[in-house]
């Protein structure tokens, strides 16, 4: 499957959240083309400020593979991490972050220093040196989500 393949699974699971209103943001973790992985925000539901998609998705990828550690797998999710997630990205050594929507507000770029979208470049930031790092995948699907949960609740 492809990179958009992938992320079309981790915006079904951000419509999940949407629908539980909660923020849509989804997350796949992917290793030998198998989704080991799938998780959606869920910090209403557990009244937990943690429960981000990609933290759910890692701790579930951490238990099915019994190990602390994904240097082969591959994380997709709609929006750019945090900078929570951004650092439990880092310590589980992750291969590879895809994601989809640039978060101005929130994301790891805005609280390192690093104003330009990611492509060649990953000064500054906050990820493994492995990690390889791709931005922008389905940017317009992943943001109107955001944008259509935000707007309704205005």
């Amino acid at each position: 499957m492809t990179d958009e393949q992938y992320m079309q699974l981790a915006i079904a699971e951000a419509q999940k959240a949407f629908d539980k209103e909660e923020v849509p943001v989804g997350a796949i973790i992917v290793m030998n083309n198998r989704i080991i992985a799938r998780a959606h925000n869920q910090v209403e539901l557990l009244n937990d400020s943690t429960a981000h998609a990609e933290i759910l998705a890692l701790t579930s990828a951490f238990d099915f593979l019994s190990s602390k550690y994904l240097p082969e797998a591959t994380l997709y999710v709609t929006v750019e991490p945090c900078l929570m997630c951004s650092g439990a990205l880092y310590w589980s050594k992750i291969g590879k972050i895809v994601y989809g929507a640039d978060d101005e507000k929130n994301g790891y770029r805005k609280y390192c220093g690093i104003s330009s979208p990611i492509g060649g470049g990953r000064e500054g930031a906050p990820f493994h040196p492995k990690t390889e790092l791709i931005g922008g995948i389905l940017k317009d699907e992943c943001a109107r989500l955001m944008k259509d949960f935000f707007k309704a609740r205005r």
